[in-house]
């Protein structure tokens, strides 16, 4: 090979100099700003360079960094990676199906998890909120409940997110459907049997698709949880932890193989009614701490807004009428006569059930469990994107650090879908989804409520 002369050597040099100086500016610059995410911690006097949607460079601000094109002024706040909903239903309540994208992005919400929903009515939703230049979180979906010969929510007492799984050859091949749709996960549902449950289970594996799901009916949580990814809402785990667990486990059975007509949805309110407070109130700690062993490797999404509305009712906030005015007309006039109806029903203050989901998440999580954050938007008083600030509170009283409820909205969901390398920390080639706050979450969680900015897909959205 004809080797190179010292003066080509210094022209090639040169010549490479000359075009890296006069590479025009890209990207965007977020300067002197304090970057917060669970794995890197704090960093403070940072600046992180986005440039579509990657980040290029996370560098003290000092430091000698490529000029942007653009740059924003962080100094005094705090940088944190857009947070996820781990549970919403997008196509649950039509009134906010439109909405939703655009009142997730501006509470900082730059991905979501959609945990039930018929293909039919999810498909075009998805496919609006995955188009190119699309003004929308990023978005997962299970498709529908997959739920057992008696479905819940059936589109008669309930709207129509289920389907049934009555045999182990009906659940294989709903599953097989699912992954030809496109499905990000499934979700099992309460009414299957256990043999239904093992089928949908190992389909999904074989599949290569996560699996969510509630704890069977049927079925105990130490049972069930190991066997999937994610559990929802602390569902049926109250019974694993009574010191009776299994003289009501046989209870339940036997109403559950004596129920041969009527919706699934009565028949599971009838048990949870029957249950749910005895097995609180049976709760047996060396039990429970047996049962929580088993779900290390689960991730719990307790939605605990849901679960202690009567302890903390959304609608004594102070924010809440301002929240509630962002939702469609028709909804805040159903919510407003849902509320006066609270408000004259004292049995709905129980907080029993509140103070056992309160406890039972701190004890998860000093256990080592992984907690994910999720709300059931637009369910129980849910307000889309507002309500994950509640849940990161919850879980705060819970128990959890600031940071590690942050954690729960950033990196438990990304590694659900095991994209932990590609979201949910502030780092060199990660996605660009970012929020900008004014004030500290690590002071206050309720600091994640201060949106300064927020960026998806590596774009502006709110500023």
């Amino acid at each position: 090979m004809k080797k190179l002369t010292l003066p080509l050597l210094l022209s090639s040099a040169l010549f490479a100099l000359a075009c890296a100086e006069t590479t025009p500016p890209a990207g965007t610059a977020i300067t002197h700003v304090t970057v917060i995410d669970a794995v890197g911690g704090v960093r403070a006097n940072h600046t992180v360079v986005f440039d579509g949607d990657e980040i290029v460079a996370v560098a003290p601000s000092d430091a000698k960094l490529p000029a942007a094109a653009e740059t924003i002024d962080g100094s005094g706040k705090y940088l944190i990676p857009g947070l996820w909903d781990m549970h919403v239903h997008l196509t649950y309540d039509d009134r906010f199906t439109d909405s939703m994208p655009d009142m997730f992005l501006a509470h900082g919400i730059t991905s979501v998890r959609d945990t039930g929903g018929l293909i039919p009515n999810l498909e075009p939703v998805i496919a609006k909120m995955r188009a190119p230049g699309a003004r929308a979180p990023r978005v997962f979906f299970s498709g529908p409940l997959l739920d057992g010969e008696f479905v819940v929510y059936d589109g008669k007492s309930r709207p129509e997110i289920g389907t049934q799984n009555s045999t182990t050859a009906m659940a294989e091949a709903n599953v097989a459907e699912l992954k030809a749709a496109g499905v990000d996960f499934i979700k099992i549902y309460e009414m299957v049997s256990p043999e239904v449950f093992d089928a949908l289970a190992k389909a999904g594996r074989d599949a290569g698709l996560p699996i969510a799901a509630h704890v069977p009916l049927s079925m105990l949580a130490s049972e069930a949880g190991p066997a999937v990814d994610s559990m929802e809402h602390l569902r049926n785990v109250a019974l694993d932890c009574a010191a009776n667990a299994e003289e009501l486990h046989q209870e339940r059975l036997a109403i559950l193989n004596g129920h041969t007509e009527g919706p699934g949805g009565d028949l599971r309110s009838r048990l949870h009614a029957l249950q749910g407070s005895p097995a609180i109130a049976q709760y047996d700690e060396e039990r429970c701490g047996r049962t929580i062993a088993s779900l290390t490797s689960t991730i719990q999404v307790p939605t605990l807004r849901l679960n202690t509305l009567a302890m903390h009712p959304p609608f004594e906030r102070t924010d809440w009428d301002t929240a509630l005015a962002q939702a469609p007309a028709s909804a805040r006039e159903e919510w407003e006569t849902l509320i006066t109806g609270w408000r004259n029903n004292n049995a709905l203050r129980d907080t029993t059930s509140a103070e056992f989901s309160l406890s039972l998440v701190g004890r998860m999580h000093a256990a080592g469990v992984p907690i994910g954050a999720g709300t059931d938007t637009p369910i129980g008083l849910s307000i889309p994107g507002y309500s994950l600030h509640t849940e990161l509170e919850r879980l705060v009283e819970a128990g959890l650090t600031p940071l590690e409820a942050i954690e729960a909205a950033t990196i438990r969901p990304a590694e659900f879908f095991s994209l932990q390398d590609e979201m949910g920390t502030i780092e060199v080639g990660r996605r660009a989804d970012l929020v900008l706050l004014d004030e500290n979450p690590l002071d206050n969680i309720a600091n994640t409520r201060t949106i300064a900015a927020v960026i998806a897909r590596g774009k502006m959205v709110i500023e």
